[in-house]
């Protein structure tokens, strides 16, 4: 229960708000949004992602999950606040989670795989890395080819080159989110020929 007459005020507004949404009047959402956009931005996902560029992503789609999904908002007496900020911590964990997959291909697909071997002084074991890193990248190059030459550049261009992703789109001449989309599936299409040799 709000003991504060002025919290409750507003906590009684944002039900209101979030009814009228929910009625199918998404607009509605609109003065929440802004209200929450920078302590969102500033307090919950820069802190946990580290990047302008990559916080502002997050909490685009924050909002856009938070708008189509406002269907399934149940109140619960507290801000709306506390149900992005959820959705935030989320997507800031699922970037994180991706980008740790992201490392370890272009890891891979740079031929820089680990290699369990001797001290690097002996002269073996460093023939023996040498001789794994070639059939590492032997691999890799035998995998791109078999993913389509759209996904091959994908790949190239953002994980490769590590170009930024609007120079990537520019240069694929498709959207940013087409791009993503596009890096996803090859990555995916790469995971998979890679995984099943």
């Amino acid at each position: 229960m709000v003991s504060d007459p002025a919290e409750a005020k507003a906590l009684d507004r944002e039900r209101q708000i979030i009814v009228e949404a929910q009625r199918g009047n998404l607009n509605a959402l609109r003065p929440l949004l802004e209200r929450y956009s920078t302590p969102l931005y500033a307090s919950v996902i820069l802190p946990r992602v580290g990047d302008a560029v990559a916080a502002e992503d997050i909490l685009r789609d924050t909002f856009y999950t938070a708008v189509t999904k406002i269907d399934q908002f149940t109140w619960q007496g507290r801000s709306f606040f506390a149900w992005l900020r959820q959705i935030a911590v989320n997507k800031a964990y699922d970037l994180h989670r991706k980008s740790k997959r992201q490392r370890r291909l272009v890891d891979a697909i740079k031929g820089e795989l680990p290699v369990e071997s001797a001290p690097e002084s002996s002269a073996d074991a460093m023939l023996i890395a040498e001789q794994e890193r070639e059939i590492s990248r032997g691999r890799i190059d035998g995998t791109m080819v078999k993913i389509s030459e759209r996904y091959q550049m994908a790949i190239q261009l953002r994980l490769i080159d590590e170009l930024p992703r609007e120079e990537c789109a520019a240069q694929l001449d498709v959207s940013l989110g087409t791009f993503d989309v596009l890096l996803y599936r090859a990555v995916r299409a790469f995971r998979k020929n890679y995984g099943s040799r």
